[in-house]
């Protein structure tokens, strides 16, 4: 990692997940290949969080420890104070893959005309067990509409200029900030593409949002206005089985994806991954 024009910025937002945090950091430090910046945020944690963050010194670039309305609120804190030319989030709960940055980086050098690149993910338990993988898809406004087509989050990295443009992340949203990001990105012009490798593991425990009941409801509101903004209209009800045929579709052209749902079962998601 260098302290001057870093290419890439990683923020993680972190409140009250000690037992899994330090996993996370180290999987941002030990990146090889490409100089990034590390900017962790922190709005109030008790669990000993900041003390370890606090560790690890100089190699976290920036701490941020102001209060903030939310995820999505601290996430903007941070990239407030990004300098790299691509952005990427982890939640302290998440951690990436060896080589994601390189990776990531030598793809959008590539490929110019790309805004967004998008890796899949394994997903893991507690214990850091495998459970079952899981893929993005190239982001399609009426495949995202219906439900039809996942982007992992911890697996996307996003150019600088793009997020942006986008405006960033909406503070208001606690429960889907990173499905409302996509969103923007698209309808700000920001062009998607899919990099066919592993990049992060995406934890499933029992205090992640990923397994509680306590959103859905919001969730549910939050589909309908993806809609609404990607579709230009409320939902009808010829829409349902519109939505079903594009997953039996989806699933066709995914068969590998498809046989890992049907062995391991169905994954839920944080936000609109």
């Amino acid at each position: 990692m260098t302290q001057s024009e870093p290419t890439l910025s990683i923020v993680t937002i972190s409140y009250n997940q000690a037992p899994f945090l330090r996993r996370a950091i180290d999987s941002v430090l030990s990146q090889t290949g490409v100089s990034f910046e590390y900017i962790v945020c922190d709005p109030g944690s008790t669990d000993g969080s900041r003390e370890i963050i606090d560790s690890y010194g100089d190699a976290i670039t920036h701490r941020i420890y102001t209060p903030d309305k939310g995820p999505a609120d601290g996430l903007n804190k941070g990239f407030a104070q990004a300098r790299g030319r691509i952005f990427a989030y982890l939640n302290s709960d998440d951690v990436f893959l060896p080589g994601a940055f390189a990776q990531a980086e030598r793809y959008l050098r590539d490929h110019p005309q790309i805004d967004v690149v998008s890796g899949h993910a394994l997903v893991t338990d507690g214990d850091d067990r495998v459970l079952r993988r899981v893929w993005s898809e190239r982001y399609s406004r009426r495949m995202v509409a219906y439900n039809a087509a996942v982007v992992i989050q911890p697996s996307t990295f996003i150019r600088a200029e793009a997020f942006r443009r986008s405006g960033g992340f909406n503070p208001e949203n606690r429960s889907t900030w990173d499905g409302e990001l996509l969103i923007d990105l698209y309808q700000s012009g920001a062009r998607f593409a899919v990099i066919n490798e592993m990049m992060s593991c995406y934890r499933l425990h029992e205090t992640s949002i990923t397994n509680s009941g306590s959103l859905i409801e919001d969730q549910r509101k939050m589909a309908a206005a993806k809609f609404r903004r990607l579709m230009g209209r409320d939902r009808r009800p010829y829409d349902a089985p519109i939505g079903a045929m594009l997953r039996l579709w989806k699933h066709a052209r995914h068969p590998r994806a498809t046989f890992e749902r049907i062995g391991k079962g169905r994954v839920f998601m944080r936000g609109a991954k």
